[in-house]
């Protein structure tokens, strides 16, 4: 698949067949977060891989909107130490992981870490040292059932030519969440 093409085919999955990631397809995985762009080469992050079941449920337990992460074959954590761009970093990374697993045939989705009440309690369960964030948790793993297609708004709404311009409000359309 091309990189376009894998862009478009991207889904957010929250329902995963009770499989487990071949850890070579994991490494794949973390390998593509790895190499991401990172501010001035200084590559912050450290990638953390949790399979076991009862280790998962915990760490599902510990977040708001992350149930789904028990049912997934994994669930990578993705930390930064605390840099000046570390949350730039993590995303890059993250996007870089949620782009390898779809090529690999997986699904995936990502589940807010940063700034999150939760955050803290996650490193503290992960043994992560003192002067990490938690850049996200990404749940990854055989998709279940038929994968989501959200709208996006189109191109026309959100592209500016040379200066921002308020968009044409639409109050019959629900957000996109």
């Amino acid at each position: 698949m091309n990189g376009l093409d894998l862009i478009k085919n991207r889904r957010s999955v929250r329902n995963y067949r009770p499989e487990p990631v071949a850890k070579d397809l994991l490494e794949k995985i973390v390998d593509a977060g790895r190499l991401a762009a990172t501010a001035i080469n200084i590559q912050p992050w450290e990638f953390i891989v949790i399979i076991d079941p009862a280790r998962k449920k915990e760490l599902a337990d510990l977040t708001e909107y992350g149930k789904f992460i028990k049912n997934a074959g994994a669930c990578i954590a993705v930390v930064a130490k605390d840099t000046k761009y570390y949350l730039e970093d993590g995303a890059a990374a993250t996007e870089n992981i949620l782009l390898a697993a779809t090529e690999l045939g997986l699904g995936s989705c990502w589940v807010a870490g940063d700034k999150k009440p939760y955050a803290d309690k996650v490193l503290s369960f992960l043994g992560v040292s003192e002067g990490y964030k938690l850049v996200s948790l990404v749940a990854v793993g055989y998709s279940e059932g038929e994968l989501p297609n959200p709208a996006k708004r189109p191109l026309s709404e959100v592209l500016h030519w040379e200066r921002f311009y308020a968009p044409v409000a639409q109050p019959d359309r629900a957000p996109a969440f």
